[in-house]
This record gives C-alpha cells, sequence and structure tokens, in this order.
C-alpha cells in the first residue's frame, strides 16, 4: 500500500517545514504498518495555475497526478495562515479539481476506493476550520474521509511559537497523529476488500 503526502508549507526546501515535523509522526506510524510513502513539498514544484490535470509547458503538476493515481492514501498538510489554509495548499486542490471528470477502467472517479486525511499547524488557531475546509473538498472529489483522520497543533489564540520550537502539545497532536495513521490504514485496507463501485446511471 502506497501513501502520498503533499505538504503544503510555503517554505521551500531545505527550510525547516513544521507542517512536516507532524506529518512525519503520521508517516512513521504508516510505515510501521507497511505502508511506503512518498513525500512532496509543493511549494518546490511548478504547479501552474488551473482546474485542469496538465496546464502545458513548464507544468509539474502531471508528476504529482500520477502520484496521487499510485497512492491508495493521502495526506495533506498544510499551515494555517489568517485562518485558512495556505495557498499553496488551495492551489493543490484546484488542480486536483480536474480529478472528479477523470474514471478508472471501470467507470469509477479516480479518486474512489482512496482515503485522505489532513495534518494542520500554525502559530493561531483555525486548526477545525482548515481541517474542515480541506476535507470538504477531497470529499467532493471522490475520496473517502474516515473518522478522525486528522491532526493538528497549535497554541492558539493568537500568534505564538512553532511546533519544533515548542515541546508544549505534542504528545497530544503526535498521539492524534498515530490514530490518524491508523484510521487511514484501516479504512484503505477495508475499500480494497470490498471497493465502491461505479455510480449508479
Amino acid at each position: 500500500m502506497r501513501a502520498l503526502v503533499l505538504n503544503c508549507t510555503l517554505k521551500p526546501s531545505p527550510a525547516v517545514s513544521n507542517t512536516e515535523a507532524l506529518a512525519r509522526v503520521v508517516a512513521g506510524e504508516m510505515e510501521k504498518r507497511g505502508v511506503e510513502v512518498e513525500w512532496v513539498r509543493a511549494v518546490d514544484r511548478n504547479i501552474l495555475p488551473g482546474v485542469s490535470t496538465d496546464m502545458g509547458a513548464g507544468d509539474q503538476w502531471p508528476e504529482i497526478h500520477a502520484q496521487l493515481l499510485r497512492a491508495e492514501i493521502l495526506v495533506i498538510a498544510t499551515p494555517t495562515w489568517l485562518g485558512h489554509p495556505s495557498s499553496v495548499a488551495q492551489r493543490v486542490l484546484e488542480r486536483m479539481d480536474a480529478m472528479l471528470s477523470e474514471t478508472d477502467d471501470d467507470g469509477r472517479p479516480v479518486a474512489y476506493n482512496r482515503v485522505a486525511g489532513v495534518v494542520n499547524t500554525g502559530n493561531e488557531d483555525g486548526a477545525h476550520h482548515v481541517i474542515s475546509e480541506i476535507s470538504g473538498g477531497l470529499v467532493d472529489i471522490g475520496y473517502t474521509v474516515p473518522g478522525q483522520s486528522w491532526t493538528y497543533w497549535h497554541l492558539g489564540p493568537g500568534a505564538g511559537p512553532d511546533y519544533v520550537d515548542d515541546e508544549r502539545g505534542h504528545e497530544w497532536s503526535d498521539r492524534t497523529g498515530r490514530a490518524m495513521a491508523a484510521n487511514l490504514v484501516t479504512v484503505a485496507e477495508a475499500l480494497r476488500a470490498h471497493p465502491m463501485g461505479p455510480p449508479p446511471d
């Protein structure tokens, strides 16, 4: 089984990403359960604006799209900025919009029988809003979002330190992240054994 973590930090590599640090807790638990995890830091790629799978010359989204189709599990990891997902996360969802019209050989939407969850960090509050926005978009695209398939960390309300700079709250966020991983893998395994069919006519 494969998982893809799309890190939507605004920081290009090799800058330290708080969001990646928490996402690695989730990935580590999935790996313990036999899942192969791939990583993409979206800001490092040339993802052109648009709602098509391929926007033409220079667009690197088609490579990520191929990774999405190889993975049974997707984790979108994003910081909170001004109470919302990062602009990079929004662009990722906009590009994923094309998947609404893509089907597999059996006529199923390509996101069917795939699961997804959300990791969120920030030095302000708003995590539940961010998780809801991203989860809602993923459900629209066709992903299955299991119960408690998210984790977050912040010390809100108000601005404060970052995840990698402050140990407070790590125990809860990490424990919740491990539960998230377990739920994602369990539901992915169930869908593999009993896949959803194509939508009825």
